[in-house]
């Protein structure tokens, strides 16, 4: 009797669990921190701004001179000094107004800025046709970031404005966890490298590039073992290669029971493997395990995907990826799902939870790619993402549905 398939959300708890992110953090400058994950929470040490300055163009005013002032009755007040962004002006007394320029600092007795298209100018002075409201324009001290407050917390990825927000509060490095080690290799005798001439029975090995420019994208530190031949000694030796050095080995093809297929009496052989069969399509077969070191301490973790490559791709997006952002430390690992219509009808689904291959229309609907095939990676570029189907759900036209986008999946 075969074993029951594993529930997919099961599965990913089961290699989620098992991630403990890596222990070792660097100190980058905070220009070269995009895409490194924070390892403590970065708090500010100043107010933002750090002191109350304006907003527009215009000019500073005690809101006691113009109570009084209307279109039929302006008040003209002297212009006493003009504030630039990054001067100090002096206290502005009464009847006074002050020139001021969008980020300057509001004078010592200023209580509103009036907008330069609310006044008029004429010389050294200037008329006022009505009374600003209390703080008009004036951007608060601390209004942005409050000295001592979290700014950005631990276990983020730093996009390129989060650097910018550390760099706003003077912060010129950062504490990042150092980058995920992956080895990865591609069995299969049939594997050609583009380039080579392709000779009977073989076929391109696009799971190389496609897994690999995945990997780097995320950030890691890619070893590509390339193709290695279907024996168990040579699948063995490249295990041992891939799990010096590397915190998790990823491999694509003969993760099956077949006579060719030595992934997993080889992983048997040098560490520990779980064989999983995952209630999803495409995708199925996955295994999880870990590799021994040899002399140097510890274990890689291993992570065998399907070799088609389809379910290469999809497996790696949903399953792979959480794990390595587990790894980097990230504390946020489920992509965000969008609820999108389905301009389509899908009216036999399967037994297995399905993400079929969807592409955004111009009407704000999803279209679906008609060959649905764990073999045609065409979809895949066609495509803008996954639709997340549930198991034994028909989708009717019009029905709202689970998107998940490439975008998403992929950064």
């Amino acid at each position: 009797m075969k074993p029951a398939l594993l529930p997919f959300d099961e599965a990913l708890a089961a290699l989620l669990a098992q991630a403990l992110p890596v222990d070792e953090v660097e100190t980058v400058d905070t220009a070269a921190a995009p895409g490194r994950v924070l390892a403590a929470d970065i708090r500010s040490t100043l107010d933002v701004p750090p002191r109350d300055n304006t907003q527009m163009d215009g000019y500073a005013v005690r809101r006691a001179d113009l109570l009084h002032a209307t279109p039929d009755h302006p008040v003209r007040l002297p212009i006493a000094q003009r504030i630039p962004a990054g001067y100090v002006g002096r206290p502005l007394a009464p009847g006074e107004a002050a020139r001021i320029f969008t980020g300057g600092l509001v004078p010592e007795g200023a209580d509103a800025i009036v907008m330069q298209e609310m006044a008029t100018a004429d010389g050294d002075t200037v008329s006022f046709s009505q009374c600003p409201a209390p703080g008009e324009w004036i951007r608060r001290t601390g209004e942005d970031i409050r000295n001592g407050s979290v700014i950005l917390a631990a276990g983020a990825r730093l996009s390129p404005q989060a650097t910018g927000l550390a760099a706003s509060v003077g912060l010129a490095s950062l504490p990042v966890r150092r980058p995920v080690r992956v080895g990865c290799f591609f069995t299969g005798d049939e594997l050609a490298m583009p380039g080579e001439p392709l000779r009977p029975g073989a076929i391109y090995n696009s799971n190389r590039y496609v897994l690999g420019a995945l990997i780097r994208a995320m950030g890691c530190e890619l070893v590509d073992l390339g193709n290695v031949p279907d024996t168990l000694a040579a699948t063995r030796e490249a295990l041992r290669r891939a799990a010096h050095g590397n915190d998790l080995i990823v491999t694509s093809g003969g993760v099956s029971v077949g006579e060719e297929d030595h992934v997993k009496p080889a992983v048997e052989a040098e560490g520990e493997l779980r064989m999983w069969q995952i209630a999803i399509k495409p995708g199925k077969p996955l295994a999880y395990g870990r590799v021994r070191r040899g002399a140097a301490a510890g274990i890689a973790h291993f992570i065998g995907l399907p070799g088609n490559p389809v379910s290469s791709f999809v497996t790696f997006l949903l399953l792979v990826r959480p794990f390595v952002q587990r790894l980097q430390g990230m504390t946020e690992v489920a992509p965000r799902a969008l609820p999108m219509r389905a301009d389509f009808d899908w009216p036999k689904p399967d037994r297995r939870r399905e993400f079929l291959r969807a592409k955004i229309n111009g009407n704000g609907g999803l279209d679906l790619f008609p060959n649905q095939s764990s073999a045609v990676l065409t979809s895949t570029v066609w495509g803008d993402g996954l639709i997340d189907n549930a198991p034994q759900h028909a989708i009717a036209r019009g029905d709202i549905v689970r998107f998940l986008p490439f975008s998403e999946l992929t950064k």
